[in-house]
């Protein structure tokens, strides 16, 4: 395993991050495994060097936070890890339940420490923007969450670069802790990130750890056309199904294939190996359901492609809408 930092922090974080969504309730999502089943993973992970993990509450309405919470409790210790989590999404019935106001912000952060069995996170993230909150309030929240040292960094998720550097502007304005990272969606079959949210991110300094490196499993090499795929997360993940399944998507699905062939690796390891050799990303979040697929994830770390194949990956590119801020 490598250690980078966190963007122009001196937070150490590994190449790749764990994210921890597929671990906690099937009740959530038809594909999470529950805590028996998920606990190899971890202790894969920390045999492998792995240090970075990501959760949010809204994952398994909580139930992720506590499972790896127990995990960190049971097999490491917890200076020897680095916890993300995030707040935004509905928690509950109640009008306060979601979002980022003053009051969700300050109650979240307490709720998600319990489930973790923590006094602290090393990284709290707005996991979308609010457009019902001003962004003060929200970074005035965040400000007295690192001051009460119960987050030692803060990031945030998808939203537009022009939202993001009105936040950084209005944190140096205000001499308040600014944001350091960014986890926004990027892979090779949604690029539009290079636009501008990964310029900003390099001007600026701000670490980039970006969700759906993999495109939810679809450039894993076993999506299909009308029947989406053979694996219970490819027929039942209807997030996915609304943002890729275009032609072009398959047609850099199938280089992506060509190419692991004749590498002798898989799929998985080329697409991911193309976000590592791209300039501004730190650590991409990789998911894994089975034990191999985290080996070969780490394994990607070792591949180095060549510029003639990342143009013929990057070719059949064609522009999207904009996908993955709601």
């Amino acid at each position: 395993m490598r250690y980078v930092n966190l963007g122009s922090t001196g937070l150490k974080v590994s190449r790749l991050c764990l994210g921890v969504m597929s671990y906690g309730s099937p009740a959530w999502r038809e594909w999470v495994l529950p805590e028996k089943e998920s606990r190899p993973f971890f202790e894969r992970a920390f045999e492998l060097g792995i240090t970075f993990f990501d959760t949010a509450d809204m994952y398994s309405l909580g139930q992720s936070e506590e499972v790896l919470g127990r995990a960190i409790r049971d097999l490491t210790e917890r200076h020897r890890v680095v916890i993300g989590t995030k707040v935004f999404y509905p928690i509950g019935d109640g009008p306060n339940d979601r979002g980022l106001s003053r009051k969700h912000v300050l109650d979240s952060i307490d709720a998600s420490l319990r489930r973790l069995g923590t006094d602290y996170v090393d990284l709290y993230q707005i996991h979308r923007w609010d457009p019902s909150t001003p962004i003060d309030e929200t970074l005035r929240a965040l400000e007295d969450i690192v001051r009460g040292g119960k987050a030692r960094y803060i990031g945030a998720s998808s939203m537009y670069a022009w939202q993001f550097a009105t936040a950084l502007s209005i944190a140096d304005r205000k001499g308040w802790t600014r944001f350091v990272s960014m986890q926004n969606h990027y892979n090779l079959i949604y690029r539009e990130e290079e636009r501008e949210m990964l310029p900003l991110c390099r001007a600026e300094g701000i670490g980039v750890i970006p969700w759906s490196p993999l495109a939810r499993g679809f450039l894993a090499g076993n999506r299909t056309g009308p029947e989406r795929g053979a694996t219970r997360r490819a027929k039942t993940d209807t997030y996915a199904h609304d943002m890729y399944y275009a032609p072009s998507d398959f047609s850099i699905a199938e280089r992506v294939a060509e190419l692991a062939r004749q590498r002798g690796v898989t799929p998985a390891q080329i697409a991911l190996a193309w976000v590592l050799h791209q300039p501004a990303i730190t650590s991409p979040i990789v998911g894994a359901t089975k034990l191999e697929q985290l080996d070969q994830l780490v394994a990607a770390l070792d591949i180095t492609l060549t510029p003639d194949e990342c143009r013929r990956l990057e070719e059949p590119y064609v522009p999207h809408r904009v996908l993955g801020h709601a």
